[in-house]
């Protein structure tokens, strides 16, 4: 099966398996550095579970030592200090360096996520790319309004940068989530402490060594792979942080927003878990429907939030195309990343290899009908068979929880108004999918969504230009397109009283 609308390139990863160059301690003020207590992680890759390399964690103390570097930088060689003409001109030279290096930085985001080589080489490196591009075009034109608001007086008002930002990256999309954060902070004129995640640093302090040939001024970007528990919680609690943004879980997230209210009240985004729901009409194309449904669901091993892991079909269609995405799933092949035959890679650890095999498990316990997969694939490393459930009853793990795997649960409609309250019935609202032939049925259905983002006839695709975020228990504020920027800025307001005139 061809997976719809991207991954065509191709090129000779063999280059890239036997590792690529990455300078793994800290990035702090400029330069990279054993942590405070010199402590470091083993790396595995995940399609093997084998060995990869040590990389340093973060303390506490560093976390400290970084904020007051990122502070420096504030006062004296960046924020208000350099004009938005300059800061773009940087962002423009790093999106140029991380289009030389895409082999490179996609080879990395397979050796240490499992990330498909070809996708990360196809889509992930140059969105990051693009990400830079478009929020450098965005430096030096979010200007804030000029108003009159009665005779002698005038008020106009100043987009600024917040600060000092604490940015949280979770492990499934390591780099293209960090450029999300990353590019508009910087473009705003912010100064960033960043914390890959523990498991996936090596595309974080690889982008770091590019800033460093970009010529960002020390201090502006630090890179500090860290645990939560540790790092995490320091930057959320941290009183000298203005903002934090964090992409993980609903749990994890309402622990940000409790350190950050009992902190400095600090600004928060969160970008939290998803449950999407999609919906199939009796006049989709199913011959255009199928590759999209299965491609939202089973890319990535389902390591994504958007992934529809809901899919509920039109009564009339169901028997048709029940079957199709039976035979889908059995050809979704898996695969080490560099494998160009293979569409999904592993899951990200036996952690979480361990998380969605107890979820299958509580899905058979339950009686759902096991349709395909529904085991561990049979192969070295961290493989789940892409999986189906039907008959999955009332309130089942599987239908209500983000499981962050490759397993989905289909459900049979038979009305427009009865598939949105199954599909709205969820703690989550981050995005949802609709296939159908009509306008009329796409625009309604679309606007009656809980959602963040709605898609129609196709999976959840995300462009820098277009706004990305969650409500209900996906959370709030928003990534890419303009809105983002509002994320990374006060809004200030100024006054003035303009005298009249005195006659001579």
């Amino acid at each position: 099966m061809k997976m719809p609308g991207l991954f065509e390139r191709a090129i000779d990863s063999e280059t890239y398996k036997g590792g690529v160059s990455v300078d793994t301690r800290l990035f702090l003020a400029g330069k990279f550095t054993e942590g405070a207590k010199r402590e470091a992680i083993d790396l595995y890759d995940p399609a093997r579970g084998t060995f990869i390399a040590k990389a340093s964690i973060a303390s506490v103390e560093d976390v400290d030592a970084a904020v007051d570097a990122a502070h420096a930088a504030l006062q004296t060689s960046w924020g208000t200090n350099v004009s938005a003409p300059a800061r773009a001109k940087l962002l423009f030279r790093l999106a140029d360096l991380v289009e030389q290096r895409t082999d490179e930085l996609a080879a990395l985001e397979t050796l240490n996520s499992g990330r498909n080589f070809l996708q990360a080489q196809g889509h992930d490196i140059p969105d990051v790319a693009a990400n830079l591009r478009y929020y450098a075009g965005w430096a030096d034109k979010h200007h804030g309004q000029t108003i009159e608001t009665e005779d002698g007086r005038l008020a106009y008002t100043r987009h600024e940068p917040i600060g000092v930002c604490g940015l949280i990256v979770p492990w499934n999309f390591p780099l293209l989530l960090t450029i999300w954060k990353v590019a508009p902070a910087l473009a705003t004129g912010n100064c960033i402490v960043l914390k890959p995640s523990e498991l996936t640093p090596l595309t974080a302090l690889k982008f770091a060594a590019l800033t460093q040939t970009a010529g960002f001024p020390p201090g502006v970007i630090n890179v500090l792979p860290g645990y939560g528990a540790t790092v995490g919680h320091a930057l959320t609690a941290h009183m000298r942080i203005a903002k934090v943004s964090f992409t993980g879980s609903t749990a994890v997230g309402r622990a940000v927003m409790e350190a950050a209210a009992r902190s400095n009240l600090k600004r928060v985004t969160l970008e939290l878990g998803g449950k999407s729901p999609t919906i199939v009409f009796p006049d989709a194309d199913l011959a255009d429907a199928v590759p999209q449904i299965v491609t939202s669901l089973f890319v990535h091993s389902g390591q994504a939030c958007v992934a529809g892991t809901r899919i509920y079909i039109h009564e009339r269609i169901y028997d048709t195309l029940v079957p199709l995405l039976v035979r889908a799933a059995h050809a979704f092949a898996l695969g080490d990343g560099f494998d160009p035959h293979a569409m999904a890679g592993p899951l990200i650890s036996q952690a979480q290899l361990d998380r969605v095999l107890g979820y299958i498990e509580a899905g058979k316990a339950a009686g759902a009908t096991l349709l395909a997969g529904g085991a561990r694939a049979d192969r070295a490393g961290y493989f789940v068979q892409p999986t189906l459930f039907a008959d999955v009853p009332a309130g089942a793990s599987i239908a209500t929880d983000e499981i962050f795997g490759p397993v989905g649960v289909l459900a049979k409609f038979r009305t427009e108004s009865e598939v949105l309250a199954m599909a709205n019935d969820s703690a989550y609202g981050l995005t949802a999918h609709v296939f159908t032939a009509s306008v009329d049925t796409a625009l309604r259905v679309a606007r009656a969504l809980h959602a963040g983002s709605a898609f129609v006839n196709m999976f959840s695709l995300l462009c820098p230009q277009v706004p990305f975020g969650g409500t209900k228990a996906s959370g709030f504020g928003r990534q890419l397109g303009q809105a983002a920027l509002d994320e990374y800025t006060v809004l200030k307001a100024v006054h003035i009283r303009v005298r009249a005139a005195q006659d001579a």
